[in-house]
């Protein structure tokens, strides 16, 4: 990319942090905001601006990209009192890549289009790897002519960047990717669980099986980490849980029932009430020792 460009990031946590490195490195004017300022002191020395608000990085940016934890931190940053909608600046682009309810991205672009911004939802897949690498997996939803232009600063995060539909598709569609998730992680954690049990070693059983039908992203980089004992958050537990809540709620809407995204849910929600609401979702092997 020759083009260089404002760049607004409000969120740097495990995942948000390597994506404004990515922008860095890739030599764009940098200015972001997080509740916690330790956690962004290491961009500042690579070359960040840190300021004091979301409508602070709002005025000075040309994009700005938000990745929060929960749907009432992304309505907080966009419709709060320091919030991003509180200035003008006409053509900006907001794209909140937080995993949120379809329901608010499309109020986001409703608020947007009143202030003469462009808006996208473009939550994404591939945990903290997927953000170091720059490999993501991004599900875009909005008007495609602003899809069409984002694209070039999209692509120094993922490798899969789709066009899903109108605002809340992109939503919707990191909803099915989490229903996937939740219920292939019973089948990972119970794959290791019998595998132990039958004294196997289960380093190369995964050599065997993570080739074979029964591959998935999941099993080949998260299987790992729960042999070793490793529950560091690549993606805390605490997060998937509200994605599976969001899921079971836009299905209820459906009509549509998903008994294998309810049982996931309520195993996940165990682990948090025995203190792994910090953990990955990896952790969720600690149910089955």
């Amino acid at each position: 990319m020759s083009k260089k460009f404002n760049v607004g990031f409000i969120g740097t946590g495990v995942m948000g942090k390597s994506l404004v490195k990515h922008l860095l490195n890739a030599h764009h004017e940098v200015t972001i905001y997080t509740r916690t300022k330790e956690k962004a002191a290491d961009l500042v020395k690579e070359g960040a601006v840190l300021v004091s608000s979301p409508s602070e990085v709002a005025k000075k940016v040309e994009i700005l990209f938000t990745m929060v934890g929960y749907p009432h931190d992304v309505e907080e940053v966009y419709f709060g009192d320091n919030g991003i909608f509180q200035i003008d600046n006409v053509n900006l682009i907001v794209i909140d890549m937080t995993t949120s309810t379809p329901t608010l991205a499309k109020k986001i672009e409703e608020k947007a289009k009143e202030k003469g911004m462009l808006s996208l939802d473009a939550p994404v897949s591939g945990g903290d790897i997927g953000a170091q690498l720059g490999k993501l997996s991004i599900m875009c939803g909005g008007e495609k002519s602003t899809f069409e232009q984002a694209l070039p600063i999209l692509s120094l995060f993922g490798e899969t960047i789709l066009y899903q539909g109108a605002a809340g598709a992109g939503q919707h569609t990191k909803m099915c990717n989490q229903i996937t998730i939740a219920t292939g992680m019973i089948g990972v954690c119970e794959a290791l669980a019998y595998g132990r049990k039958a004294g196997l070693d289960l380093d190369q059983v995964l050599r065997s099986i993570s080739t074979g039908a029964a591959g998935s992203w999941s099993l080949s980089n998260l299987a790992p980490r729960m042999i070793a004992g490793n529950n560091e958050p690549g993606f805390y537990i605490k997060h998937f849980v509200k994605d599976m809540k969001i899921a079971l709620e836009e299905a209820d809407k459906m009509g549509l029932q998903l008994p294998g995204l309810a049982l996931a849910k309520s195993l996940y929600e165990e682990l948090m009430e025995d203190g792994y609401s910090e953990n990955g979702t990896q952790a969720l092997i600690n149910m089955y020792k």
